[in-house]
């Protein structure tokens, strides 16, 4: 085309220049006008990708990004800002260094130094807030110390429930001695890193009282009223629902889930459940939806109202009121705020005539929490909550579930029909995409989630939230216990659907730790199939296809070891065998998951291949044609120098939770106390003579310097 042509028919300047020169960029810029309505939708996946960046580097990825984000902004000067990828690109560049920039400020905000080691002591210290944990058996004191004794401002100790006091309320001043642990992390590589969560809570310690604490200053303050009320309410839930049903009733009404059985729990957890038990966007919606429902009907009622005033503008507005008491009577936690601020987003489009369920609002609501909490890109919650209403919307949208759903002149059974089997879709694509963050973060996934989902969805929305509420409402004329029956028999009934999914043959997949490349894989497709229509989606399809085949062949670990060295599980043809017979529920389940074992485990005294004393267990694995030993110590005490040195050099691998002399010197990794306190706890994967750390993944954070500088003094 010559260049009169061009400039006959309008092409920029830039554009005229690269035509000929870069035909890829012609091919790129078709493919964005095509899908320029769904750009937006990267902005908070740009802002997002800043914020990883720094969960997986921390601070010192800085530099990195910087040099990164001034060559793409070079790259866009040297393209032309009238091209629509280089304006992209530059756009990219900016919400990396924002996102990163954001999480950056909020460690700094918050920062606290953690316990550096185990502290035991008497302490005077405020109550800030108490914590209902009677499942447990306990209560959960929050504690202001003020930094008295070196101790860190903010701890948090378990006080048996025996031991409580009805005194020991917000404002309380207390004495008690206490035992403090610095905050936990990670016990084994691809744990869950508790550390994380309490340095952005500004949590320094966790702990258990010692003995009987003393009121030193009671308190007259009563605190939030709205916290009265929700401790009234879940005290009047369980009174009314009673013992088996109470728990969870409190749990669905006002999120108090610290009476609930840990067995109930696990069940609705490996039913795909359990998303019940934390208020969020099923109990805000059915909260908010019945309110706006309600308010429209009744002033529906009144003409002269109606003919004056934008009905779905007030009831909107009701609504929205309803939503943040609501969110702020059930504790005002992080997946309660999302979802408020997500109903508050639809109430908007609602009254202003609107799509009230859009990927673009989704988008909103997504930045609006990442630049207030951008903490919360790690957590599950965060990560599930997002992709499951992003899921419904892009099902939803799509060409044919639109010709499924559509109104036709149907009968009542052919319209059911379709709503179920509308439905079981909605929840299988939820459970396809949700099960790939729940096995990385869980090492599990609920299989048969979506057909429980089925039942207790509707079960919940529709039957035991409302009478919940009538029942609290008639409560007042004295007849409110007709709904409180209802409500406990709705409970009952997925109480019931939760065990007996739980216990049907394959209800739970488990898998190994995944590897982080495949992940990153499923997201990037994952999110590429949501944002992006047209040929692209073999790409996206692709590129999840990739992760999930490298999460599913993910190779096992042969022998993990947790941080304090006192748990050893061996993992050999599909059964755990472990160093200690006594160990218990927690540190046992920690290690089933990530050997993705369900079976019961084995004590290594009976494992043939053992030999074990009061003090050691040495023992031997084949893999990959060689034989491994590896020397387990099980006892604090003391053993000959000598002995011990022999022992250590027919070993490869020598374990110890106490720290062990220069002269034991194993062929491969001596992990011992010192070893372990500076890279955490350890996975051996054998067949290639690897070892992975929980050090590689946490030792850049913050929370986890003062206990590497500690390792290193030592």
């Amino acid at each position: 085309m010559s260049l009169s042509a061009t400039e006959h028919i309008g092409l920029s300047p830039e554009y005229r220049v690269n035509e000929g020169r870069w035909p890829i960029i012609d091919r790129i810029e078709a493919w964005l006008e095509s899908e320029h309505e769904r750009l937006p939708l990267l902005v908070p996946i740009g802002f997002a990708a800043g914020i990883a960046i720094w969960n997986l580097n921390g601070d010192s990825a800085l530099l990195m990004l910087v040099v990164a984000c001034l060559g793409l902004a070079f790259l866009t000067f040297a393209l032309g800002l009238n091209f629509r990828i280089s304006r992209i690109v530059l756009l990219t560049a900016v919400l990396l260094l924002a996102g990163f920039a954001t999480i950056v400020f909020k460690s700094m905000l918050v920062a606290s130094p953690p316990l550096a080691k185990p502290w035991v002591g008497t302490i005077s210290a405020r109550i800030e807030r108490v914590e209902d944990i009677s499942a447990r058996g306990a209560v959960r004191l929050w504690l202001a110390t003020g930094g008295h004794q070196g101790l860190p401002e903010k701890i948090r100790v378990n006080l048996p429930i025996e031991r409580n006091n009805a005194q020991f309320r917000p404002g309380t001043v207390i004495e008690a001695k206490v035992r403090l642990m610095p905050p936990p992390g990670p016990a084994l590589p691809g744990g869950y890193d508790f550390a994380r969560q309490a340095w952005f809570d500004e949590l320094g310690a966790t702990g258990s009282v010692l003995g009987q604490p003393n009121v030193r200053a009671p308190t007259t303050a009563e605190g939030p009223f709205w916290k009265g009320w929700r401790d009234r309410i879940a005290t009047h839930v369980y009174g009314s629902m009673g013992e088996a049903t109470g728990p969870i009733g409190a749990a669905l009404l006002v999120g108090s889930r610290g009476a609930i059985a840990e067995a109930d729990a696990e069940a609705l957890r490996n039913s795909g459940m359990a998303h019940l038990l934390s208020v969020s966007g099923l109990h805000v919606t059915a909260i908010v939806g019945g309110t706006f429902f309600v308010i429209a009907k009744l002033l529906a009622l009144f003409p002269w109202f109606a003919l004056r005033f934008r009905v779905p503008l007030v009831a909107g507005a009701g609504a929205a009121l309803v939503a943040v008491g609501y969110t702020l009577l059930t504790g005002a936690e992080v997946p309660t705020v999302r979802a408020c601020i997500a109903a508050l987003l639809v109430l908007v489009a609602l009254a202003s005539g609107r799509e009230p369920l859009s990927l673009r609002l989704l988008a909103a609501g997504a930045l609006f929490v990442l630049i207030f909490w951008p903490e919360s890109l790690a957590g599950p919650s965060f990560q599930l909550s997002f992709a499951a209403v992003a899921t419904i919307i892009s099902l939803h949208e799509s060409a044919w579930m639109r010709r499924l759903v559509a109104r036709r002149d149907d009968g009542l059974f052919r319209r059911v029909g379709i709503a179920v089997v509308s439905l079981l879709l909605t929840g299988l694509a939820i459970e396809i995409v949700l099960a790939p963050i729940a096995l990385f973060h869980f090492h599990k996934s609920g299989v048969y989630g979506a057909l429980a989902n089925i039942i207790a969805i509707p079960l919940t929305t529709f039957l035991i939230m409302p009478m919940q509420i009538l029942a609290l409402v008639m409560d007042a004329f004295g007849m409110g216990q007709p709904f409180w029956w209802l409500a406990g028999k709705g409970v009952a009934l997925i109480l019931w659907l939760a065990h007996f999914v739980d216990s049907a043959p394959g209800a739970v997949m488990a898998l190994p730790s995944m590897p982080r490349w495949a992940f990153a894989f499923m997201v990037v497709g994952g999110l590429w199939l949501a944002v992006f229509a047209g040929r692209a989606k073999a790409f996206a399809m692709s590129l999840f296809a990739a992760g999930t085949l490298g999460a599913f062949f993910a190779p096992h670990p042969d022998l993990l070891v947790t941080g304090d060295g006192r748990h050893l599980a061996l993992v050999s043809d599909g059964k755990i065998i472990l160093l200690r017979p006594k160990v218990g529920e927690y540190a046992l389940s920690m290690l089933s998951e990530n050997a993705a074992i369900q079976t019961p485990p084995i004590a290594l005294d009976d494992w043939p291949d053992a030999q074990c004393s009061a003090d050691f267990c040495s023992f031997a694995i084949e893999s990959n044609g060689r034989r491994w030993n590896v020397l387990a110590a099980r006892s604090p005490y003391l053993v000959p120098a000598m002995e011990l040195a022999a022992a250590c050099k027919r070993a490869d691998i020598v374990v110890s939770e106490r720290y062990l002399p220069y002269s034991c010197k194993p062929r491969w990794i001596k992990a011992d106390r010192a070893f372990l306190q500076a890279n955490g706890g350890l996975a051996f994967y054998l067949s290639d003579q690897r070892l992975k750390t929980v050090g590689q993944t946490t030792r850049h954070q913050p929370w986890s310097q003062p206990r590497i500088e500690v390792a290193a003094k030592r």
